[in-house]
């Protein structure tokens, strides 16, 4: 009897974030490279997941999640991008983001399918995807300005296709999808009857004045299109792994038939606490943007002093550079490890946000992670200043 392991995960190394986490921590390095803030978030959230615990009760909360949790979604929806949600029915409350894509993707996807990425792409798409029995297709954007390309999506999309994956503001890249590559996203999917599944869990990091824009939002996406929202990255509390999905009530209820078996409910003391947060005025989503650019900035200014050529960075919390800029002529994984083990400051190469063996993967941008206290993105910035004699 052949007793080998699932291939589809077996045969892939563990993640570049684990493997460079712990680099960084044998090599006593500053860590910005996996994309976690080294501050908790607010504490009035804090205190009420402390007390809903305490008072109870802590029994299963129900499949799509409290009501509550759910109302607030369908709120914020409304608030801040004109989206009609009705509650009961387009919204799924999951155990973290990326267990939301895993529903989606097991819930919309079989054997024979096709499902376009976008490379680079966060890395648990292309695993979840071929787990599901689909085929990947993948699209590469073209670095610096990491933009969709019409000619190139089209060239992708086959009779199997079943759905194309959005990820703006994207990470790795920190770009932000414009309007013209959402119209075009937009008339592909219509045109060939797609489902759209956008991560959009950086929506509330978008800087220089820019708002983030759904695609759902877009004419006649809204019956064909999930977005998918993280409690982690709004509010500074990625350990708590609480996500959400708006979307219509046939995908919604596809992604939950799928969320059920997979994390079949979330802590409830946890929904409660991010129901209060999704509720905050509008100054706490001011000045979470506001200072993360400041820090976005400082980082900016500390890398370009120290001689790299860093790529725009228009949203998210990370920023990418051009490793050849500083003189390195390796590639960028023995870049970061050289960095993380002798400048002391981690970053991840972007070469891991693409297939194993990608030729087309290029392997000359780091990724760093700016969601750090001011005074560690000055110390790191310092030392690779130093390192590189800039």
């Amino acid at each position: 009897m052949d007793r080998s392991l699932n291939t589809v995960f077996s045969q892939r190394p563990v993640t570049i974030f684990q493997v460079m986490s712990a680099l960084a921590d044998d090599a006593g390095a500053i860590n910005l490279g996996q994309g976690f803030p080294d501050e908790d978030g607010p504490r009035t959230i804090l205190e009420k997941a402390a007390a809903a615990i305490l008072e109870g009760p802590n029994q299963y909360s129900p499949v799509s999640g409290l009501p509550v949790l759910r109302e607030a979604v369908a709120r914020a929806n409304k608030r801040f991008y004109e989206l009609e949600v009705d509650w009961r029915t387009e919204t799924l409350v999951a155990a973290g983001a990326t267990e939301g894509l895993a529903a989606c993707f097991f819930g919309f996807l079989q054997p024979g399918d096709e499902a376009i990425i976008f490379a680079p792409f966060y890395d648990s798409y292309l695993p979840v995807i071929e787990a599901a029995g689909a085929r990947a297709r993948i699209v590469h954007l073209k670095p610096p300005k990491w933009s969709i390309n019409g000619a190139a999506l089209d060239a992708a999309i086959t009779p199997a296709t079943k759905l194309i994956v959005v990820n703006s503001p994207h990470n790795p890249s920190g770009s932000v999808v414009s309007d013209e590559e959402l119209n075009l996203v937009a008339d592909r999917a219509i045109r060939h009857d797609l489902i759209v599944i956008c991560d959009e869990v950086y929506e509330h990091l978008v800087y220089d004045g820019r708002r983030h824009r759904p695609l759902m939002t877009l004419p006649g996406m809204r019956e064909r299109t999930v977005r998918l929202g993280s409690a982690g990255k709004t509010f500074s509390l990625t350990g708590w792994r609480i996500g959400y999905i708006t979307g219509p009530e046939h995908l919604i209820a596809g992604a939950m038939k799928a969320h059920q078996f997979i994390a079949y409910t979330c802590p409830p003391a946890l929904q409660l606490a991010v129901a209060e947060g999704l509720d905050f005025p509008d100054v706490y989503y001011d000045d979470f943007v506001r200072g993360m650019q400041a820090r976005r900035d400082l980082l900016r200014a500390g890398l370009a002093d120290a001689g790299f050529d860093v790529v725009p960075c228009a949203g998210t919390y990370f920023m990418t550079v051009d490793i050849r800029s500083v003189g390195y002529d390796g590639d960028d994984m023995a870049f970061c490890r050289e960095i993380t083990t002798k400048a002391k400051v981690c970053a991840v190469p972007v070469s891991a946000f693409y297939q194993q063996g990608d030729d087309h993967a290029p392997r000359r941008f780091a990724r760093f992670c700016f969601c750090k206290k001011p005074e560690v993105l000055a110390e790191a910035s310092a030392r690779l200043k130093r390192y590189f004699g800039g």
